[in-house]
């Protein structure tokens, strides 16, 4: 038996990328409408959170950050054709924001560095799908959010290493989905009598 932490990042993983799947068909069906900004950027800057993430030396804690790269890859695919926004000023920034965190790992040699740069260049990509939460939470899943938060929630239990480079990407991530999550499962008005 694999010890806790182990068990507990695979589960964060599974339930991550189960996330998609409901959320993958409520776009198909027309009942949620991805943001292409907020997509493309987390596509962008879940390859760099990956992939600095991972030479940081996290292990148990890495299933998210993999979920976080196909199933925001899949969405944004599907913005294309099924979304909503488009190409701002915030937008362009974020993505030179995941670019320049390449560059800092680079240039400092750090992984932790373009970690906690594209952390809050994800944030950026947060900020429209949480304004679009908080006025239309009938346009996301909450399926999907639910396991968001689930799968987030379990990476917190995967930490196995108390350190700031293991621990900042699953604090930051229960905390972001936890706030869009949080939008998204509210109670909702009921709709008028017709």
């Amino acid at each position: 038996m694999p010890p806790f932490s182990v068990l507990a990042g695979w589960i964060a993983g599974v339930l991550s990328l189960l996330a998609f799947l409901p959320y993958i068909a409520a776009i198909l069906r027309g009942q949620t409408r991805p943001n292409r900004a907020t997509w493309w950027i987390w596509t962008t800057a879940g390859l760099v959170l990956g992939a600095s993430y991972y030479f940081s030396g996290a292990e148990t804690t890495i299933w998210v950050p993999v979920s976080y790269i196909v199933g925001p890859l899949v969405t944004a695919l599907l913005s294309i054709r099924y979304g909503e926004g488009g190409s701002t000023p915030l937008d362009r920034g974020c993505f030179a924001g995941a670019g320049a965190g390449l560059l800092f790992w680079w240039w400092f040699n750090s992984p932790v560095v373009a970690l906690v740069m594209t952390l809050g260049v994800d944030f950026a990509g947060a900020v429209p799908t949480m304004k679009k939460a908080y006025l239309a939470p009938h346009t996301e899943d909450r399926l999907a959010w639910a396991l968001f938060i689930a799968g987030n929630a379990f990476n917190l239990l995967a930490v196995d290493r108390w350190e700031f480079a293991i621990a900042i990407y699953p604090v930051y991530m229960f905390l972001a989905s936890g706030s869009i999550a949080a939008l998204v499962l509210r109670p909702r008005p009921a709709a008028p009598p017709a």
